[in-house]
């Protein structure tokens, strides 16, 4: 199958890659009437859109999230089943990546395309697995496609976070963390090392916390640090948003050990510019081992690349006989993931 039958009904236009036979676009950057939405991220799932198709968990994020700017029209798509939506049928497949996150997967005249949103295929007790779908064209993120970039065991990071506090008791250990996955994922983890402590959260996060609790992801005991006493807080973990655990918010707490739980703290470099004195490395994204892995476990022969480190992963599928292409999509910021 040559490439140009796959552009002739998935193709990027001004709100990103849109679906003709099918009359919707998926993880817009703008308002759009149709959108298939893969998670509910702010750079994939944007304000002012029309009908809005994604899983459940999905949608009761955004709701919570974007208020009077989530979806006119929402519908929820249970994993696996089955959608006809104008000439093509449609399902979502889990991708592993934060709760109710999907891969979309598209079917039209005998071929299929899954396009993959972001995905991760490490186990993580916040959301259902990464479940791998056979296609056609995969249409994958490339946020740490470097072959630097092997994130390595979740739970001796957390071992590391876990060390410190019993190393420096006397000190507050303030963890940035991003609000929707990394931050439900850094307190389960917790929560499987036998932590059973409070966990203090930034009002930013409570919310998002709520909303996985509500699906019953259990957290454990969580209590807001906004309006705490400072000595409350000496020993104790607060989770906040990354750019909070540098500003004036952590100055009221005792003595902090500054921590950041994402992908780029395997950088050091990014670590030391943003003062970071214990970097996490733990992402929830797929790292280069898992990328090329499911480039070729999918057994598509063309592959389209999105956002992020493309040279390198076309170089892989180009050496592996395959067919790629950057897509060079807009309107998906980097996250500190």
């Amino acid at each position: 199958m040559q490439p140009k039958v796959f552009d002739s009904w998935l193709a990027v236009d001004r709100k990103g890659l849109y679906c003709r036979p099918g009359g919707f676009h998926i993880d817009p950057h703008g308002p759009a009437e149709k959108a298939i939405v893969t998670h509910a991220h702010a750079d994939h799932a944007r304000p002012g859109l029309g009908a809005a198709l994604a899983t459940e968990e999905t949608l009761a994020i955004m709701k919570a999230r974007l208020g009077e700017g989530a979806p006119r029209s929402p519908q929820i798509l249970a994993y696996g089943e089955v959608l006809k939506i104008g000439d093509v049928n449609v399902w979502l497949a889990p991708a592993g990546h934060v709760l109710g996150s999907a891969q979309v997967v598209i079917e039209w005249e005998g071929v299929r395309a899954v396009v993959s949103g972001d995905y991760k295929r490490q186990a993580d007790p916040t959301c259902a697995p990464f479940e791998l779908v056979p296609c056609d064209l995969f249409v994958t993120e490339a946020t740490f496609a470097l072959p630097v970039f092997r994130h390595g065991d979740p739970a001796d990071e957390i071992g590391k976070l876990l060390r410190s506090v019993e190393q420096f008791p006397e000190r507050t250990h303030a963890v940035g963390a991003y609000g929707l996955g990394k931050t439900q994922r850094v307190i389960k983890l917790l929560r499987e090392a036998g932590y059973d402590r409070p966990i203090w959260l930034h009002g930013a996060l409570q919310e998002t916390c709520a909303t996985y609790e509500r699906f019953g992801i259990d957290l454990g005991d969580l209590r807001p640090a906004t309006g705490e006493k400072r000595e409350t807080m000496r020993g104790e973990i607060v989770l906040a948003p990354p750019s909070a655990i540098t500003d004036r918010w952590s100055r009221r707490l005792p003595d902090p050990v500054t921590a950041f739980a994402s992908g780029w703290m395997r950088v050091r470099a990014r670590a030391r510019q943003r003062g970071v004195e214990l970097p996490i490395v733990l992402s929830d994204h797929a790292d280069w081992d898992e990328l090329v892995q499911t480039i070729d476990e999918t057994g598509a022969d063309e592959i389209w690349v999105t956002h992020g480190q493309e040279d390198a992963l076309l170089h892989h599928i180009h050496m592996r006989g395959k067919r790629g292409r950057a897509l060079r999509l807009i309107g998906f910021e980097e996250e500190d993931q």
